[in-house]
């Protein structure tokens, strides 16, 4: 499976791509996001406007009086942050985005487009163009065991010196409600999950995660 950054996402479709470009996979971009956001925030144009320290939010945004947006973080034109949501810092959210009702967002990079309506907890974790997460479903960012986390593919495993991983959703996917990313789990584009799936490791693009964890590739 490519699991390099280019291979996984459009990178025209947030305002980290040029952070993005740099790396040859994209959890290498997990340590430097409240950097980069702390770069870009006193930059934008005049249509963002800090509502609080180190938090900038597109005018166009529409923000529930009862979500938390904690610095610092970037909140796209067009995007919903919904009832009680809970971004905790480190969010870099893009246009047209969905962060719903209890949603908690941590340390994260949301592409434009991306829907993550119902209930769910991202965090360390890199979503791509368009993609989308079902109610109840979640990244896992940190192993059971507390060791470091290694990102499968096949019979390769690649170390990633990470303690806190989650996910990396390539661009148009679709996971299935109360499904459970675990660490390292690594999903190419336009690849859909089914509902209620514990995925862990690199599922390749443009197939169908099943129950039981079998992969079988889309019918063109």
């Amino acid at each position: 499976m490519n699991l390099n950054t280019t291979g996984l996402f459009d990178l025209s479709r947030t305002l980290a791509g040029d952070y993005l470009a740099r790396f040859e996979y994209p959890w290498q971009a997990l340590d430097g996001i409240k950097e980069l956001i702390l770069t870009l925030g006193p930059a934008l144009e005049d249509d963002y406007e800090e509502r609080a320290p180190q938090v900038w939010v597109h005018k166009t945004a529409k923000i529930a009086p009862t979500a938390f947006l904690g610095a610092p973080c970037i909140i796209g034109p067009d995007t919903e942050v919904r009832h009680c949501a809970f971004i905790r810092g480190s969010a870099l959210v893009g246009a047209n985005c969905v962060v719903g009702n209890s949603v908690e967002l941590k340390n994260v990079i949301l592409f434009d487009s991306v829907q993550v309506p119902h209930y769910n907890y991202v965090g360390d974790s890199i979503l791509g163009y368009k993609s989308h997460m079902g109610a109840g479903s979640i990244t896992s960012n940190v192993k059971s065991d507390k060791t470091l986390v290694t990102v499968k593919d096949g019979d390769e495993k690649i170390e990633t010196g990470r303690k806190k991983f989650g996910a990396i959703l390539g661009d148009y996917v679709e996971v299935g409600c109360n499904s459970v990313l675990n660490p390292g789990t690594v999903v190419g584009p336009r690849t859909n999950i089914y509902p209620l799936s514990c995925v862990r490791g690199a599922v390749p693009g443009d197939s169908i995660y099943k129950t039981g964890g079998v992969t079988v590739k889309k019918e063109k």
